[in-house]
């Protein structure tokens, strides 16, 4: 059984939409390769089609990562899954499905934890979903505050993770909901968010992708505080966070 999130002492590397540089992202062959890589998280971008199933895109629209064209929310999960994600990828992808949230929580149970990015997701769904897997203690929520709040209502015990603009933002987000962890990008990584996380024991995950997702910002994200890095390159991390005896 994987150990709580929260319990680990290490820093967790966080694989963004799971191996996605060369493999169709958002799918099960990116989150196999993140599991391979050692990351102890693999991120994924829920939506919900217009017939009610919850799926894994990015995008609102289908039209970058697939050979078709249109919004998921007015898209049935039959249209959905007819289309290749592969498609821009080499043959070896080809006929890649665009996965449902059960099928990568499935792939997870026991092997990884799950970074859920709520794009278009109701509390209850996300909810459902997790309990069905039996994966609730094994991921952090990442969506607005209002919604973070709602799956709060429901499952106190699910690990949410809101994201602030400024420390006074946080500290009202720590009173409304006692969040034990907090998203932060390049945009927001500023000192006195930091300090105001810090001071109240909330773990710390941080975007470094880009320009930023480099060996010099990583040790930059661990000296500032953080407890988890989100990275475009997780084998390479993994390999820099034991070199530095900071990952199992």
């Amino acid at each position: 059984m994987l150990i709580p999130l929260l319990l680990l002492a290490q820093i967790a590397a966080i694989s963004h939409r799971g191996e996605h540089l060369a493999h169709p992202e958002n799918t099960l062959p990116a989150f196999q390769a993140a599991i391979d890589a050692g990351a102890d998280f693999f991120e994924l971008d829920v939506r919900t089609t217009s017939d009610g199933r919850l799926i894994l895109m990015h995008d609102g629209a289908v039209n970058r990562t697939t050979n078709g064209k249109g919004a998921v929310r007015d898209m049935t999960f039959e249209q959905i899954r007819v289309l290749d994600a592969g498609a821009r990828f080499p043959e070896k992808f080809s006929g890649t499905k665009v996965p449902t949230l059960e099928e990568a929580l499935n792939l997870a149970r026991g092997r990884i934890g799950v970074y859920v990015d709520c794009k278009a997701i109701a509390p209850a769904a996300l909810v459902e979903a997790l309990e069905k897997a039996d994966m609730s203690a094994h991921v952090v929520i990442y969506g607005g505050a209002a919604f973070l709040k709602a799956v709060k209502s429901l499952r106190p015990d699910l690990l949410v993770m809101p994201e602030a603009d400024s420390a006074d933002q946080l500290t009202k987000m720590l009173s409304d909901f006692s969040p034990r962890v907090i998203a932060f990008d390049a945009g927001d990584f500023k000192d006195d968010v930091i300090a105001v996380a810090r001071r109240s024991g909330t773990r710390i995950y941080v975007d470094r992708l880009g320009a930023a997702d480099n060996p010099a910002a990583w040790q930059d994200a661990i000296d500032r505080g953080a407890g988890g890095i989100q990275t475009d390159h997780p084998a390479e991390l993994v390999e820099y966070l034991r070199a530095k005896k900071l990952h199992p």
